[in-house]
């Protein structure tokens, strides 16, 4: 998917509305990832970032999976920042996604963006205008897809605050919202600001061991 200023929520349907209707297609009969790439054509990218960033969103941290998934997040958030076309390898592509598996994940992704999506809509256009700007909203993105692959899963929210920048940021590129865009910027600097209150916590019980062990 590439940013440009000419894509806009009006000429496109939202992705809640396409994931439903891949659930529908895809219902009855085993699909590989490259269909549902090629269904989704140049909104594919997104789709696959917001899809690997909800289930962080939840204050309950996932074990295990925040690092891989933060880096195809930040693989593909990049990929955006760039303006080149998404880019798997041909093994995944191939991967076989099961009839009872793959619609139920859908409909469940769609309703939970649908929630989303109503709260959004095209304001401040002038953030996302241009080309320049989505680039630059993009590599706030890839900070957020950085924090997330961060191995911190035992701090609360150290998932939640990066992936919540991941999907405000997406969706309001997507939608043209430049409040929701904005509001990710906010996101990403309270995210920074809470990590850095642990580091410094942590630096600081670190001084505090190393003096009584030298004592």
């Amino acid at each position: 998917m590439r940013p440009t200023a000419e894509d806009s929520s009006a000429a496109s349907p939202r992705l809640s509305a396409q994931l439903h209707q891949l659930a529908e297609i895809f219902r009855e009969r085993t699909v590989t990832l490259r269909e549902v790439i090629a269904t989704l054509g140049g909104r594919a990218t997104a789709l696959l970032m917001v899809i690997l960033a909800l289930p962080f969103c939840a204050p309950v941290s996932i074990p295990g999976l925040s690092v891989p998934f933060g880096l195809v997040i930040l693989l593909l958030s990049a990929g955006y920042a760039a303006g080149r076309p998404l880019w798997l390898p041909a093994r995944l592509l191939a991967v076989e996604l099961k009839p009872r598996f793959f619609p139920g994940l859908l409909e469940a992704t769609s309703r939970l963006l649908g929630w989303i999506e109503r709260r959004i809509r095209p304001r401040w256009l002038w953030l996302t205008a241009s080309r320049v700007w989505l680039r630059l909203h993009a590599l706030a993105v890839c900070a957020g897809a950085f924090l997330l692959l961060l191995p911190l899963g035992g701090i609360p929210f150290t998932n939640t605050l990066p992936a919540l920048v991941v999907v405000v940021g997406t969706l309001g590129m997507l939608e043209r919202d430049g409040a929701a865009v904005a509001a990710a910027y906010g996101l990403l600097v309270a995210t920074l600001a809470y990590f850095a209150v642990f580091a410094g916590a942590a630096f600081e019980i670190t001084q505090r061991l190393l003096r009584a062990w030298s004592e």
